[in-house]
């Protein structure tokens, strides 16, 4: 599978979006970069609890709307949550300190990543969400060997 390859998931209600994330969790390893995109309500934060419960993380799984990061220290991987929906201006990535956890031993789930500014490493998936009356579509897009690399194993599923 090339860069660019990509999967269409169409998702009826917030069971199957949970279960889409039991299935990525499977598919990821350690070092990877996935960028969550889509609208207030999307399933962004209901994916993302969908692949900590399938990692073993029994806690409650918030949005971190406030906090800007959630850590999750799993036994596979450590797994960062970024939401950065509150930041004004694309120097506040820098000035948090954020890019160490870009690293070959941790897993980075960040929603809204068009807010840094370009700023935030490249991602190996880009997971985009459509809202629709009924459900929701998320494409889930390789944009890099690594990410194709998780989109093979999440086609095998």
């Amino acid at each position: 599978m090339s860069p660019c390859a990509a999967l269409r998931f169409d998702l009826p209600d917030e069971a199957a979006t949970l279960a889409l994330g039991g299935l990525l969790a499977g598919a990821l390893e350690a070092g990877l970069n996935l960028w969550l995109r889509g609208d207030l309500g999307a399933g962004k934060t209901t994916l993302t609890r969908g692949v900590l419960r399938q990692l073993g993380f029994t806690g409650r799984v918030k949005s971190p709307t406030y906090t800007l990061v959630e850590l999750y220290e799993l036994s596979r991987f450590n797994l960062y949550h970024f939401d950065l929906y509150r930041f004004a201006d694309p120097d506040e990535w820098e000035d948090a300190g954020f890019r160490d956890y870009f690293n070959a031993d941790s897993v980075c789930l960040v929603e809204w990543p068009e807010k840094a500014g370009g700023q935030l490493p490249p991602p190996d998936l880009r997971l985009r969400f459509e809202i629709h009356d009924v459900g929701r579509t998320v494409w889930i897009e390789a944009l890099t060997e690594a990410g194709s690399a998780c989109l093979g194993r999440l086609r095998d599923f």
